[in-house]
């Protein structure tokens, strides 16, 4: 083995995304622990105090005694109710803390998935991000912490013994067969849970596309099929969920009956502990209530071991998110400052996942600053794809694509987009106000640069004219507006902080002529000394340009000076584009 060689190293048992958030509230964990150990030794106050009033109050009619041990146990009782009360609250602090830490870095790690490397559907993504709430249920479920009272069945067996001796046999022995139970549950537990996990999944995505394209949903008649798919999500996890229930209940009905058995069993052996005089009453009733403390845990357990299959089974699914690849090179990124605009292919190969043929094949070409193409081609030629590849959304298998020299793929991804403005083929609008589309939150956006976007894309002709027009607050994908005025809001948000850089894909497809003449008389100014990419099949479009660029089959096939482009293709024999 060479000194180059990799060895793979083995990955931690709890993944850094979940740990990290749970050391930092360690603290907060020690003090659950510490209010445990004071609540389990109160719980062994009141066998005490019975057995105390039954051997010792009681035959001697001591009232007094009663008295000083009803206060005393009247303060246990305040105290046990406040360290309870402070318990719960902290491990409620502790859970939200850490859903909110896990919650961020996964909705971090979300945006930052390279799309080469997404896996199963966008229904599918939303419910791996849901089983966050898996997880916060557990760490801020107070079952979390009978983790904390187990020891503390050793102590209380420890009491049983020194009051009653051998009747401690009686919980010693239903422990073990709650344990046992509980243990053999668990694989089938496993299998159901992550079977359950699958069909929810299959019925998120369902829904997911049903409630996302409701409208073409009904226009085409694709009900039937997915409501098929739909019952059949159902009666699957319901089937999964019930097996799950049943088997989660065998525990946890084994625990109640061991408790109770337990109980029963300690007053048996006692009565005869008792006749032999070795056992006081008052004793045999202190074992009594010690034995069902004794066991009372267990059936916690049996609940949290149920819970922590459910948990488990969400863990891995978002574990396996959090190691998909993301954007950005391994180590430091680099950070674009001021932006010439000169964008490079060298000999680049790409092929989409699962895709047989390449959607690019040795593409290479450049585009000097200031410089304005156009990128045309028949459907499926690769067109699109380039754009997203400056963009920087797909990484080349082979070759390289440079801005200003640089690789891209050496690039801060977030610096990179924030210097291309983009308008691609689906003018997706964000739910909230027509402003938050235009500036998305970058700080350095006023509304006097808003406004001047949105007159050049000529959102201002409809959205000025109302009186809480950039206010207004849009659906999802901008429902309620025409294709037009999305694709006029997006050309707009693509303008706004005059970005070096300008990359469009079919940005006036769904534009009337009118509309669409207004945008590029406003947009020829608007073009001096950017660099321009623009991707279409309208004639008009091509006036902005001095350059076309032809491709088919992934290859490029054409480039040249846009007349001398244009002549050729309208020769006879030529392609038309």
């Amino acid at each position: 083995m060479s000194d180059d060689t990799l060895i793979e190293i083995p990955r931690p048992r709890f993944a850094p995304w979940l740990l990290e958030p749970m050391l930092r509230n360690k603290g907060i964990y020690m003090r659950v622990a510490v209010a445990a150990v004071m609540i389990n030794i109160f719980a062994l106050v009141t066998s005490i105090f019975t057995m105390v009033v039954y051997d010792r109050v009681l035959p001697n009619n001591a009232t007094a005694s009663l008295i000083a041990l009803s206060i005393g146990l009247g303060i246990v009782i305040l105290f046990d109710f406040a360290l309870k009360t402070v318990r719960a609250y902290f491990v409620d602090v502790a859970g939200a803390r850490i859903d909110r830490e896990v919650g961020e870095t996964v909705f971090a790690q979300l945006l930052a998935i390279r799309l080469d490397q997404k896996r199963g559907s966008t229904g599918a993504l939303a419910g791996v991000v849901r089983e966050l709430e898996t997880l916060r249920d557990f760490f801020a479920s107070a079952t979390l912490t009978a983790i904390v009272d187990v020891p503390f069945v050793l102590i209380t067996l420890a009491v049983i013994a020194m009051i009653g001796g051998p009747v401690v046999f009686v919980p010693m022995v239903m422990i073990p067969l709650v344990v046992l139970v509980g243990l053999l549950t668990q694989p089938a537990m496993d299998r159901l849970s992550a079977q359950s996990m699958g069909q929810g999944l299959l019925k998120q995505t369902v829904l997911v596309e049903t409630i996302g394209g409701l409208e073409t949903v009904k226009t085409s008649g694709a009900a039937p099929i997915l409501t098929r798919r739909w019952h059949g999500a159902i009666e699957e996890h319901s089937a999964i969920s019930l097996k799950q229930r049943l088997i989660a209940n065998i525990g946890v009905t084994i625990a109640g009956s061991a408790q109770m058995i337990s109980y029963a069993g300690v007053v048996i052996v006692g009565v005869g502990l008792i006749a032999d005089q070795t056992l006081t009453m008052g004793g045999l009733i202190a074992c009594s209530i010690l034995a069902g403390r004794a066991v009372a845990p267990l059936g916690q357990i049996a609940t949290l071991l149920s819970r922590m299959t459910a948990t488990r089974t969400a863990y891995r699914q978002l574990d396996g998110l959090m190691n998909t690849p993301t954007e950005g090179p391994s180590g430091e990124p680099l950070v674009l400052g001021a932006t010439e605009g000169r964008i490079e292919f060298r000999n680049v190969h790409f092929r989409y996942p699962g895709a047989s043929e390449k959607a690019l094949d040795g593409v290479s070409f450049t585009i000097e600053p200031g410089e304005h193409v156009a990128l045309l081609g028949r459907v499926g030629s690769g067109k699109s794809t380039i754009a997203k590849m400056i963009l920087g959304l797909y990484e080349p298998e082979e070759g390289l694509i440079l801005l200003d020299g640089t690789d891209i793929r050496q690039l801060d991804p977030i610096s990179l987009r924030r210097k291309i403005g983009s308008a691609m083929q689906e003018s997706l609008l964000l739910s909230g106000s027509v402003r938050e589309n235009i500036v998305l939150g970058r700080a350095d956006m006023d509304d006097e640069e808003m406004i001047r976007a949105a007159e050049l894309s000529g959102t201002h002709q409809f959205m000025g004219q109302i009186a809480n027009g950039y206010d207004r607050k849009l659906a999802d994908r901008g429902e309620g507006l025409s294709g037009g005025q999305r694709q006029s809001i997006a050309i707009a948000r693509a303008l706004a902080g005059r970005p070096s850089v300008l990359v469009f894909d079919e940005p006036s497809s769904a534009m009337d002529n009118q509309t669409e003449s207004g945008l590029l008389d406003r947009l020829s100014k608007e073009l001096e000394d950017r660099t321009f990419l623009v991707i279409t099949h309208r004639t008009p479009f091509l006036r902005l340009v001095s350059r076309v660029l032809i491709l088919d089959q992934g290859r490029i096939i054409a480039d040249g000076p846009r007349d001398q482009i244009l002549a050729k293709l309208n020769r006879p024999k030529v392609a038309a584009v």
